[in-house]
């Protein structure tokens, strides 16, 4: 049996990985590929904010999944301690002794192989397939000469692969996910989960999550208004010194609930937890603030200033934060709004925040009345913290 075994932290599992992997599969043709995440690596510290090894692990089974006959391996995840190769290699050859096993390198790898624990085992054991990284003909001689060196000096089998992948590191990635930049190097898959799990300091890629939320969570009806409520928003928060980037993330998901039914609402107010006794459950037109919030925190991962942004837009608080009434006025005087007092409201949105919210509360308020019918009494409550707060 023939076992190719491509190790390494993949902290993240990246584009480049997959294509290695892949490749290893058309040109090794092996009858097993191990995909090794290792649990503790003995030559780094894991990155701040980096998944447990266990979430490396899932990770990895999202990136690989569709690599074919690769196999995710908890091998090393599960042995307490650094993780060296010759170590797997020793408990891989007692559970496969006829094996054949070739180690899947990178051409940096190769490059320190000498200084690896046990590395003369690892080349009395395996063959090396090594893939070089983009380079000048200059470094490609080096790397031949360096791989006939080894094979002088210790007998090594070494086979250099004929493909360079997509030169990407999973450092470099984890130092864009906080840029909300690096998405097209990842797996969507694997960069969905980052951004749920806010991993490494991520911040979710705007074109990214417009699209997803546009696709997976509205109406073709409603796009026009979330994008435009962005817009504004951004706008907005631009004016004011505050973070557009966070308006523009909360205003993309301020609406991902809102085209569920009464009922559907109801079932994820029960999977939220969200207190079924609150005065909101008697005003089904505003359940969608409180389920897009707790569905923008699971879905997406939102800090507790978009959540709260989410979370209000629809009815307002007393006391809300700049971007809380940032997206509760982008919702309502968007450029798509078209009702009698909508110029109104921007005009005062361009004077002062705390007023424009004011007076939309009453304005929403006079409508509601002027129909007949009852207010949320989170309306009512927040309208008169502003009107008393404007007397001050």
């Amino acid at each position: 049996m023939r076992i190719a075994l491509y190790g390494g932290s993949f902290d993240p599992p990246h584009r480049g990985h997959i294509e290695a992997a892949e490749m290893a599969v058309q040109l090794l043709e092996p009858d097993r590929l191990l995909i090794m995440p290792d649990g503790q690596a003995p030559h780094k510290e894991p990155a701040a904010d980096s998944p447990t090894p266990e979430e490396r692990l899932e990770l990895c089974r999202l990136a690989f999944a569709e690599v074919p006959g690769a196999e995710v391996s908890e091998l090393e995840i599960r042995r307490e301690g650094k993780s060296y190769t010759a170590d797997t290699v020793k408990e891989l050859l007692a559970e496969n002794p006829d094996a054949e096993l070739t180690l899947i390198l990178g051409e940096d790898m190769l490059r320190c192989f000498e200084s690896w624990y046990r590395f003369r085992y690892l080349l009395e054991t395996c063959e090396l397939a090594v893939f070089p990284r983009p380079a000048q003909e200059r470094e490609g001689e080096e790397l031949r000469e360096l791989a006939a060196r080894l094979q002088r000096q210790y007998g090594a089998r070494i086979r250099l692969l004929p493909f360079e992948p997509t030169e990407v590191s999973s450092r470099e990635i984890r130092a864009r996910l906080p840029r909300r930049l690096g998405a097209e190097m990842l797996d969507e898959r694997v960069y969905a989960e980052i951004i749920r799990r806010r991993w490494y300091g991520a911040q979710p890629d705007l074109n990214w999550l417009r699209e997803r939320v546009y696709e997976r969570y509205l109406k073709e009806g409603r796009i026009a208004h979330v994008a435009g409520c962005e817009a504004e928003a951004v706008r907005l928060a631009n004016r004011c010194g505050e973070d557009a980037e966070l308006a523009a993330e909360a205003a993309i998901l301020h609406d991902i609930t809102k085209r569920l039914s009464t009922e559907e609402q109801l079932k994820l107010c029960k999977k939220y937890a969200i207190i079924e006794h609150h005065a909101e459950f008697r005003f089904p037109a505003v359940l969608h603030a409180m389920t897009g919030a707790a569905a923008a925190r699971e879905l997406f991962g939102v800090n507790d200033a978009v959540y709260g942004a989410i979370r209000w837009h629809t009815t307002g608080r007393p006391d809300m934060t700049p971007l809380e009434k940032i997206v509760y006025l982008a919702d309502a005087i968007e450029p798509t709004r078209d009702y009698p007092s909508v110029e109104e409201l921007r005009a005062a949105a361009e004077e002062d925040l705390d007023k424009a919210v004011l007076l939309t509360m009453q304005r929403t308020l006079e409508l509601i009345r002027k129909r007949g019918q009852e207010p949320c009494p989170a309306t009512v409550e927040s309208a008169a913290w502003y009107e008393q707060r404007s007397k001050q």
